[in-house]
C-alpha cells in the first residue's frame, strides 16, 4: 500500500494484520530491498501476533541498514519505524538495553487498548495459561474452522492468572525502582517464577474515552501494563474479562479520526497528580481515564526518578574525563621516555627500577579506580542504556585499554599473579578491559576478540611459560603462527607500538629461541631485523 505525502512516498509493509476486512501478507525480503532502493521510507506494522514479527523484522533492517547505504549510496538514509497494535511482548530486559543503547528504541511504537489482555499475557509464563489460552487464541483467529461462542469463563480464568502474574512482576519491578535493598525480594524468585519479558520503544494507551497517553520510559510502561487494566469493583470482573477479549479487536474503531483525539505525552513523570479523585482535571483526569491508582502514579514518578538519576550518575562520571586525560597522558609520558631509552614500558614496569616506575604504577592504580567505577554502574544498570554506544566514551575507553593494559599485565606478572590465580587471560583480566574491548567490537561489527591488541604482552608471557622447553614448539606452533599475523595487521593499524620489537624486550627475547626454520619464515621477522 502507497501514500504520497509532502512528496514523501511510503510504503507500508503489512504483516497479517487486519484492514478492511482483508488480510495482507507481504514479508519477503526482496519487497524491502526494492523499497529501499527506491528511496521509500519503511514502515513495518503489524496486529496481535504479527507484531513480534514486524519487530523483529524491523531489526533485521536496522542491523541490515548500514549495508543497504554502503552497496548503493543513492538508497533511502531514512531509518525504518515500526508499528504494533494489540503486540504481546517481544523479549527481556536485555533487548529493551541493547535497542536503547543504540539508540533504536523510539523506532518502535506500540498502540495497546486499555483492557487488551494480549499484549499482557506474557506477563505471566506460559505454562500456567493453558488450557484456556488455546480457547482464546482460537476464538481471537479469523481464520479457525471452529465455531465458538463467546469464552466468557475461559477469558476470566485467563485474566485472573495473567493479572496475578503481572502484578508480580510490577511488584518486583517497583521495589527495585523506589530503591529496595531488602534482599527478600530477590529471596522469592526461588519460589516464584517470574516471567522475563518486558516492554520498549513507545507506548500509546488508547483510554478508551477518545485520550491516547504516550509513554516512553520502559519501567513506566510496565506498571501501567499492569494497573490499567484493573477492575474497579469485583462485580465488574466477568464483564472486563471478556472485555480484554475483545479489546484485541477494536484497534481500528477506536484509532480512526486520531486528530479528534487528545494525546497526553508522559516525557516528565515528575509531579504527577497523585489523588485520584473524580472531580480532576488535565494529567489527572487523563490518568483516571487509564484507572491508575495512586499507587500505581507512585511507581510512574519512581520509574522517572530512577531515570532521572541515571543522567545524573552520566554527568558524574563525565566530570572525571579531566582526570583520566591527564592520567593518560602522564602514561603516554611515560611510555615515550621508555622508548627514548630503548626498552619497552611493559619490561619497564615490570622491572620497576626507578620512581618514574613507580609513578607510573600509581597512575594507572588511580585511572583503574575510575574505570572499575564505571563498570560497576554498567552492572547495577545505574548509567542509561545509551551510555555504552556513546562513540567519545568508545574512544576512552580504547585508549586507555591500549595504554594501561600492558601496564596491568605487568604488574600481574611481576608479582607472579600467574602462579597462585593463573594465566592472565583466564583468570586475571579485569571487567574494565573486556567491556571496553566489546565496545569497541560491537561499534565497529567486528568478531569479538578480534580487537585484542592490548592483551599483547599476556600471550607473550602465557607462551613463555609453555615453550620453556622448545622440545614442544610443535604443539603451540599454530597458536604461535596465528598471533604472528595479529601483530602484523597491529602493527600496520598503529595499534601496537614498535617498542614491543626492541632488542631487550621480553617478545624479542622469547621469538629470537624459536626454531631458526620458523624464524627464517615469520611474517613478522621484518620488524625485528630491522
Amino acid at each position: 500500500m502507497k501514500q504520497t505525502n509532502d512528496k514523501l512516498e511510503y510504503i507500508y509493509i503489512y504483516i497479517h494484520i487486519y484492514i478492511k476486512k482483508y488480510w495482507v501478507v507481504t514479508s519477503n525480503h526482496s519487497q524491502v530491498v526494492k523499497a529501499v532502493a527506491e528511496r521509500k521510507q519503511i514502515v513495518f506494522t503489524g496486529h496481535s501476533s504479527a507484531g513480534p514479527i514486524a519487530v523483529l523484522m524491523t531489526v533485521w533492517f536496522l542491523e541490515n541498514w548500514e549495508n543497504f547505504i554502503k552497496s548503493d549510496p543513492s538508497t533511502s538514509r531514512m531509518p525504518p519505524i515500526c508499528v504494533t497494535f494489540g503486540s504481546p511482548l517481544v523479549g527481556d530486559f536485555i533487548i529493551n538495553h541493547a535497542l536503547r543503547r543504540e539508540s533504536w528504541s523510539h523506532y518502535f511504537i506500540h498502540f495497546v487498548m486499555r483492557y487488551d489482555i494480549v499484549p499482557r499475557v506474557l506477563l505471566a509464563p506460559l505454562s500456567s495459561l493453558e488450557p484456556e489460552l488455546k480457547t482464546i487464541l482460537d476464538f481471537l483467529n479469523p481464520k479457525c474452522t471452529i465455531h465458538i461462542q463467546e469464552p466468557t469463563r475461559e477469558a476470566s480464568a485467563l485474566y485472573v492468572t495473567v493479572m496475578s502474574n503481572a502484578s508480580s512482576v510490577a511488584s518486583h519491578a517497583a521495589c527495585h525502582l523506589m530503591g529496595n535493598t531488602n534482599k527478600l525480594s530477590d529471596t522469592l524468585l526461588s519460589f516464584i517464577e517470574l516471567s522475563p519479558y518486558r516492554p520498549f520503544g513507545t507506548y500509546v494507551f488508547c483510554t478508551g474515552d477518545r485520550e491516547l497517553v504516550v509513554m516512553k520510559n520502559p519501567d513506566a510502561v510496565l506498571q501501567i501494563l499492569f494497573y490499567s487494566s484493573q477492575l474497579s469493583s469485583e462485580v465488574e470482573g466477568p464483564e472486563i474479562a471478556l472485555r480484554s477479549v475483545k479489546d484485541h479487536f477494536n484497534y481500528q474503531s477506536e484509532l480512526q479520526n486520531l486528530e479528534t483525539k487528545g494525546v497526553a505525552h508522559f516525557d516528565n513523570l515528575e509531579g504527577l497528580p497523585l489523588s485520584s479523585n473524580v472531580g480532576a482535571a488535565g494529567l489527572g483526569l487523563v490518568l483516571n481515564n487509564l484507572g491508575l491508582s495512586t499507587r500505581a502514579r507512585l511507581c510512574l514518578c519512581a520509574a522517572g526518578e530512577l531515570e532521572k538519576q541515571k543522567r545524573r550518575n552520566q554527568d558524574k562520571i563525565n566530570k572525571k574525563k579531566t582526570d583520566i586525560e591527564k592520567g593518560l597522558l602522564a602514561l603516554e609520558g611515560y611510555k615515550t621516555r621508555c622508548e627514548a631509552g630503548r626498552v619497552s614500558y611493559y619490561d619497564a614496569l615490570k622491572l620497576s627500577k626507578d620512581t618514574d616506575d613507580f609513578n607510573a604504577n600509581v597512575r594507572r592504580l588511580e585511572l583503574a579506580g575510575i574505570f572499575d567505577e564505571i563498570m560497576e554502574m554498567l552492572k547495577r544498570y545505574e548509567l542509561p542504556d545509551e551510555f555504552e554506544g556513546h562513540r567519545e566514551w568508545i574512544n576512552i575507553g580504547t585508549r586507555y585499554r591500549r595504554i594501561v593494559e600492558p601496564l596491568d599485565i605487568a604488574n600481574y606478572y611481576r608479582h607472579l599473579k600467574n602462579e597462585d590465580t593463573g594465566p592472565y587471560m583466564k583468570r586475571g583480566r579485569p571487567k574494565r578491559y573486556r567491556y571496553t574491548q566489546r565496545w569497541l567490537e560491537y561499534a565497529l561489527k567486528i568478531s569479538a576478540g578480534s580487537s585484542g591488541e592490548s592483551c599483547f604482552w599476556a600471550r607473550i608471557e602465557d607462551l613463555c611459560l609453555r615453550t620453556i622447553n622448545m622440545g614442544l614448539f610443535e604443539d603451540v606452533k599454530e597458536e604461535i603462527l596465528s598471533l604472528e599475523k595479529q601483530v602484523e595487521k597491529w602493527v600496520q593499524n598503529r595499534e601496537l607500538g614498535d617498542d614491543i620489537f626492541f632488542e631487550d624486550s621480553t617478545f624479542v627475547k622469547w621469538w629470537k629461541k624459536l626454531p631458526q626454520q620458523h624464524r627464517s619464515g615469520s611474517c613478522i621477522s621484518k620488524f625485528i631485523n630491522n
